[in-house]
């Protein structure tokens, strides 16, 4: 097939675990007084996979629900991007594992590790190949973080949630749709605020490595905070100019729901009325790339997006990397 005008989200689905967790679980836990959690990043809830769980079949799970809600053909999908943290291995990459899963014999299939803006990334590169080869691709977030939970860190423990989210980019004629503007940037002197220690090639797996660095650390909350509010008003000024659109005109914002003072302050740096964002964070918490995807899920699910909608997606996350899309309906 040829290049296509433009593209446009034709399907929609998420997935978690079984296993819902309440804040209350965590704060006996960590000692905290009841509804620390809560008062301090918007979550009620999240979910956390059971032993049997594992990072490809919650994908294959939002995937599934995404190919259906779409009416694309299995052997339509010409590429899978899967955007995730936690890989079920470091090699091989879970993406052909994901595409197997789901009947796609004729797609191509990567991973790509984008923290919490993995999704925007994934985003930005599906639209691109769309436009040019006008053939359908599905886009895949998801992670199990609560395996890479430091218990004793209140930092890391209140927040991190496992769950998936997926998108069905199809090809149309209508050139104003899909990807308007984009902006992606990173920050690598912030490299260090949020890790896992140990487990990659800097620092393999040894006998002598304690146990709590393979597991993700939060160096300084208040400085990933402040960093990742700047990101994500700055990138999406610049998605926005590009676009030719004010805040003013945005139909709905999806943020990454990282907590909701995050994007409380983003929404209040750019002038976006709050009533236009959409909140997944206080029933599933923080699952890093696959917020966004989720909550695109959600939000079409209680209300379908019509042909035209203005949609400004934002995140930023570890690394530092972050960025902003103008999307439309």
């Amino acid at each position: 097939m040829g290049p296509a005008a433009g593209s446009r989200m034709v399907g929609f689905g998420h997935a978690v675990p079984g296993r819902c967790v309440q804040n209350a679980e965590i704060e006996v836990a960590l000692g905290l007084e009841n509804g620390w959690i809560q008062r301090r990043t918007g979550i009620r809830s999240r979910y956390w996979a059971n032993e049997a769980d594992t990072l490809s079949g919650l994908a294959a799970d939002a995937g599934r629900m995404a190919l259906d809600n779409s009416g694309v053909a299995p052997g339509d999908i010409a590429l899978t991007l899967l955007a995730t943290s936690t890989p079920d291995h470091l090699l091989p990459p879970s993406a052909p594992l994901l595409a197997h899963r789901l009947g796609l014999a004729r797609s191509g299939a990567i991973d790509l590790a984008g923290a919490c803006a993995g999704f925007l990334y994934a985003l930005a590169l599906a639209d691109a190949f769309v436009r040019q080869h006008g053939r359908s691709v599905l886009v895949v977030a998801a992670n199990i973080l609560s395996r890479r939970i430091n218990p004793s860190e209140r930092a890391t423990a209140v927040l991190f949630a496992d769950a998936a989210g997926a998108v069905v980019l199809s090809p149309t004629d209508e050139p104003e749709a899909g990807l308007r503007a984009v902006e992606l940037a990173s920050d690598g002197s912030g490299y260090d605020l949020i890790t896992i220690p140990a487990g990659g090639s800097s620092r393999p797996f040894t006998r002598e490595i304690d146990a709590s660095d393979v597991l993700m650390s939060m160096k300084d909350g208040k400085e990933v905070f402040s960093r990742a509010v700047a990101v994500m008003t700055d990138c999406s000024r610049v998605a926005l100019t590009r676009a030719g659109l004010t805040a003013s005109q945005l139909d709905r914002f999806i943020p990454h729901q990282a907590n909701t003072r995050i994007f409380d302050a983003v929404c209040n740096d750019l002038g976006i009325d709050p009533s236009r964002t959409s909140r997944t964070i206080e029933m599933f918490g923080n699952s890093s790339a696959a917020t966004i995807a989720l909550s695109l899920s959600v939000a079409n699910a209680a209300k379908p997006f019509v042909r035209g909608e203005r949609l400004l997606l934002a995140a930023a996350g570890a690394g530092m990397i972050g960025g902003a899309c103008l999307w439309v309906a």
